[in-house]
């Protein structure tokens, strides 16, 4: 299907990329465009602007702040984080992830801002910087805030990034001797997942959030409070993590039921973690 007339801008700086989000009230970011073309195709969305964000490549920066976070910018592209020596020093995670994400033509064109700005449940990484305790970076005409990843996910195709603007980067603290893990099943060998989960293990403590059980990722509280002792023997984290699929509501749809997402939260939350605990340096 075509797509319906919209007006298009193409700005040069971040400043009037937000400038145009917040004087059009039906203006929308477009970055990679891999879902939003999408969507567009099939009347799911009708934006009367697009703010092409191409031109910003201050957007596209991998590096490092003052306190030692690593900083990604909202348009970096998957393949970028695939092959960036800043990831594979202070989160390998990231790049791993990021290479199991469709095909290469996606993730040649599709972005890390993006990706979560979509909040799909069924994406990759939304549990992951969940997991990892990333901070998002937003910006408006009223200024910039930095939003913990708990609080950003707010729902199916909803974030903290309001009316006007914009997810300028992604932080995410460094390892520093953590492990981490990611596990779950997909639809296919590269399709987006009917469960995901994602573990960081520092010492003795983990954290761990289940994507596609719910409208955004679920941190998995009670699994990482019986795990506080640090004994991450197979065992243990098997024990720890019975009773996670009860405590969890998800949706049956095509793909599978409730009760096979609840089996399948228990056991992707049980190899991401054993994953995690496996990599601690």
């Amino acid at each position: 299907m075509l797509l319906r007339e919209v007006e298009y801008a193409r700005p040069a700086t971040v400043e009037e990329a937000i400038s145009l989000l917040g004087s059009h009230e039906g203006a929308r970011p477009l970055a990679g465009g891999q879902t939003l073309v999408n969507v567009m195709k099939q009347r799911a969305a009708a934006p009367d602007v697009l703010v092409d964000l191409a031109e910003l490549d201050e957007l596209r920066e991998i590096g490092f702040s003052s306190d030692g976070l690593l900083e990604i910018g909202a348009m970096v592209t998957l393949s970028r984080l695939i092959g960036s020596s800043e990831v594979e020093v202070a989160r390998p995670i990231l790049a791993e992830v990021a290479g199991t994400v469709a095909d290469v033509q996606v993730r040649n064109r599709g972005t890390i801002g993006g990706n979560v700005c979509v909040s799909d449940p069924t994406n990759h990484f939304p549990p992951l910087l969940v997991a990892l305790g990333a901070t998002f970076t937003i910006r408006g005409t009223d200024g910039e805030r930095t939003i913990p990843s708990d609080e950003f996910f707010i729902g199916v195709y909803m974030t903290a990034v309001g009316e006007g603007e914009l997810l300028t980067k992604i932080n995410v603290p460094a390892s520093s001797g953590a492990g981490d893990g990611y596990a779950g099943l997909t639809i296919g060998a590269h399709g987006t997942y009917i469960v995901n989960a994602a573990a960081t293990v520092t010492g003795d403590a983990a954290t761990i959030a289940i994507g596609c059980v719910a409208a955004s990722p679920v941190r998995a509280t009670a699994m990482e409070e019986r795990l506080a002792g640090g004994d991450y023997s197979e065992a243990s984290v098997q024990a720890a993590a019975q009773g996670l699929g009860a405590s969890l509501d998800p949706p049956s749809d095509v793909h599978g039921s409730g009760d096979f997402r609840r089996h399948l939260a228990e056991v992707s939350a049980v190899r991401a973690v054993l994953q995690a605990a496996g990599r601690r340096k």
